[in-house]
């Protein structure tokens, strides 16, 4: 009778925790170097206990490997950076949001565009379909307050300080914008940008 086959416990994802003041120096490149897809937080400085006490400042690391591993073989990994604990990651997106606590609003908020990636797409991960129609939408708001005309001066500001824009702009929303900028500019200068209601006379839009 054959031996009854032994659970694999063994999977990719895994976190820790890396409190900067005992953390090695450069712990980030000595994570880089491990070649390992891995998402760093922004510095969690403004985290509280149920009863109000401030938490150490501290970093949150997930490392997503090609294949399973094992705690044993993943804590020497966070070991040699100064991890503190080595947690299984059930879901990698839901662990890439709590990165800046997108879905915990009672949570002090962290900036995305913070968070290190290493050999990985953090945006992308965290990311729904409908993510790119909210960001398209706020870069036409953005168009008509700063009154922008140009898709180089959109892009520009996108690369430079909206990475989730920019990512949308690379990877499917360039022609819908550039559209959207070359009808804008040619309604203003022939004055139809607006939508009049025939009967009431009231702009609509």
């Amino acid at each position: 009778m054959s031996e009854p086959k032994t659970r694999d416990t063994r999977t990719r994802n895994f976190a820790t925790v890396v409190y900067p003041e005992s953390a090695p120096e450069g712990w980030q490149d000595i994570l880089a170097r491990h070649c390992v897809p891995a998402f760093i937080s922004p510095l969690h400085d403004r985290d509280v206990n149920p009863t109000g006490e401030p938490k150490k400042p501290h970093y949150h690391v997930m490392l997503m490997f090609d294949g399973k591993k094992s705690v044993e073989q993943v804590t020497e990994v966070f070991t040699s950076i100064g991890g503190v604990g080595c947690e299984v990651v059930k879901s990698m997106r839901g662990y890439a949001r709590y990165l800046c606590h997108l879905d915990n609003p009672e949570k002090a908020q962290y900036e995305t565009s913070n968070v290190r990636s290493i050999a990985a797409d953090y945006i992308g991960t965290i990311g729904l379909a409908i993510d790119k129609y909210v960001a398209i939408g706020e870069m036409q708001d953005f168009c008509e307050k700063y009154d922008v005309v140009s898709f180089y001066a959109l892009s520009k500001y996108a690369r430079s300080e909206r990475s989730d824009w920019h990512r949308i702009l690379c990877d499917c929303g360039a022609v819908y914008m550039r559209e959207y900028l070359q009808s804008r500019k040619w309604s203003r200068e022939q004055g139809f940008g607006d939508i009049i209601d025939p009967e009431t006379g009231e702009k609509l839009v």
